[in-house]
């Protein structure tokens, strides 16, 4: 080992204290997965598949970690990036410019970066729903929160939740709906070939832009600390209230969870209807929730800024360096499995309450009233309070997703750059368009979200093109586990079990993937 490998190397902490201060990786992970995926999808199928499908969402949570890892234990080996590591799988390549798992990461990037557009757009909602900018804005909200308030009066006394003959007093207070809409046109309309046409606020893609340029900055100036401590923060915050909210609506008997509900969610089965549709928002869930192709992919390049591969010093068939090796291995796995007991409580929440109270209701988030939808998961436990409440929370988590994917996305495809040789491959040029990129990317996802505007569609979109590369992903960590790992910190049988268990359910995901969209298709 040189000398300045010498004194980058440290001894591992052995104390539980020691090894959550060196945890974090998986913390920004978390950041990145709470938002897109649980309150956005994992409570759209929630809303379409009752409690039915719990079983696959608790699944997709934890089996996923496996193959986290073991990207983990490569990168702390090797010191290699993540597209460095796959660039090595064997397949079609082109000679200097990557192979064929990194250029399906650019395929997926561009679905990934919709996704972020999507996410800008509800983090844009959550902020016009709860501090409008215009007037015009402050009147649409009036109106679309009397139809909603409306909707869901109805229809919860229509499915017996609520009596007919005597609904709570904020339900009817006020103008009604249609003349609250009636107003808004009278002000907010243009006439186009002879009719006249109701015109929809600004506000959301104002906000939108607001928070893109305020992310462009942070992202140029922060660094990895800041990256941990903010992501962290927000995910906290919202994962607390939103469990908190599941717990208290256990006092409201017509909409409370009960044990017979969560076991028979949790036995295998397919939801009543329409099960292909419910089936197909599940299995892209399923790419999309726990750890997804994205985070997958992105964990490395956070361990390596953390220093795990660092503090463990370059390889060397030493027993001290197995020593170290072994102890940093450990702190990754405690961060690995840490963080996914806590994405792990978001989810099961969001789904729980999406299947509570939204299925039920017969409401699917969805189109740009998705943020609106969501709410009303807090409607029963919080009543007049769940819009600030619900709207608060979901701008921490929203924003929490877009800030640390966008981190994220400039250290992969800086990284891309390099592997595919469009960039010099010294650390100093990745770093440069690293900056680079942190400030370009929150504004490339407000255009595609100001040129698309539907956030669910652009987040399940995302979560498509995840499933198609779960199986190469899976397929890459078991050539990383037979052939690139080393004596002294090969896994043993339970590990190497789940692992396939793991590949296995990442290759149906897939499979069930591309099933799908060539029906779609072709219509057949």
């Amino acid at each position: 080992m040189s000398e300045s490998d010498e004194q980058q190397a440290i001894e591992p902490p052995q104390s539980l204290p020691g090894i959550i201060r060196y945890a974090g990786p998986g913390l920004i992970v978390a950041g990145s997965i709470v938002g897109s995926g649980e309150l956005i999808a994992t409570t759209k199928t929630g809303a379409q598949a009752g409690y039915s499908l719990l079983w696959l969402i608790l699944i997709g949570c934890m089996v996923k970690v496996f193959t986290q890892i073991e990207f983990g234990r490569y990168t702390l080996i090797s010191g290699k990036t993540t597209l460095e590591a796959l660039s090595e799988v064997p397949g079609p390549r082109i000679r200097g410019r990557g192979n064929w798992l990194v250029w399906y990461w650019v395929i997926m990037w561009f679905a990934s970066i919709s996704q972020l557009g999507g996410i800008v757009g509800g983090v844009g909602q959550a902020l016009a729903i709860s501090v409008p900018i215009t007037q015009m804005g402050r009147d649409y909200n009036a109106v679309e929160d009397a139809s909603e308030r409306e909707l869901i009066l109805a229809r919860a006394q229509a499915s017996g939740m609520l009596d007919a003959a005597s609904p709570p007093p904020e339900a009817t207070a006020g103008p009604t709906a249609a003349e609250l809409r009636q107003d808004y046109d009278t002000r907010y309309s243009v006439e186009q070939n002879g009719e006249r046409k109701s015109l929809a606020p600004a506000d959301a893609a104002m906000w939108a832009a607001i928070v893109a340029a305020m992310t462009s900055v942070l992202l140029v100036v922060g660094r990895y600390r800041l990256i941990q401590s903010l992501s962290t923060a927000l995910v906290g915050i919202f994962t607390a209230l939103t469990i908190g909210n599941l717990f208290l609506l256990q006092r409201q008997e017509a909409w409370r969870v009960t044990a017979n509900d969560v076991l028979g969610g949790l036995t295998p089965g397919l939801p009543e209807g329409s099960a292909t549709t419910a089936v197909a928002t599940a299995l892209a869930t399923f790419g999309i929730i726990g750890v997804g192709a994205g985070e997958l992919v992105a964990y490395p390049y956070w361990c390596l800024e953390k220093g795990y591969a660092k503090f463990t010093g370059k390889f060397e068939n030493t027993a001290a360096w197995l020593s170290r090796a072994q102890g940093w291995l450990r702190v990754m796995q405690y961060d690995s499995w840490g963080a996914m007991v806590i994405y792990t409580f978001a989810t099961i929440a969001f789904y729980l309450l999406g299947a509570a109270i939204l299925h039920p209701l017969d409401l699917d988030p969805q189109g740009t009233g998705m943020v609106r939808t969501l709410a009303v998961m807090y409607v029963p436990v919080f009543a007049a309070w769940a819009a600030p409440i619900f709207l608060f929370g979901a701008f921490a988590v929203l924003y929490s997703t877009f800030f640390v994917a966008n981190a994220g996305h400039a250290r992969v495809f800086a990284d891309a750059m390099r592997v595919v040789g469009l960039i010099d491959h010294d650390d100093e040029t990745r770093q440069r368009w690293v900056t680079r990129l942190s400030g370009f990317f929150p504004v490339l996802c407000l255009v595609i979200y100001l040129m698309v505007g539907e956030p669910a569609k652009l987040v399940l979109l995302s979560g498509v093109a995840q499933g198609v590369m779960l199986p190469m992903l899976a397929a890459a960590a078991l050539y990383f586990r037979y052939h690139r790992c080393v004596d002294g910190l090969t896994p043993g049988t339970w590990w190497d079990a789940f692992l396939w268990i793991s590949a296995g359910l990442m290759v149906v995901t897939g499979g069930w993937t591309i099933y799908a969209k060539l029906i779609s298709y072709f219509g057949t």
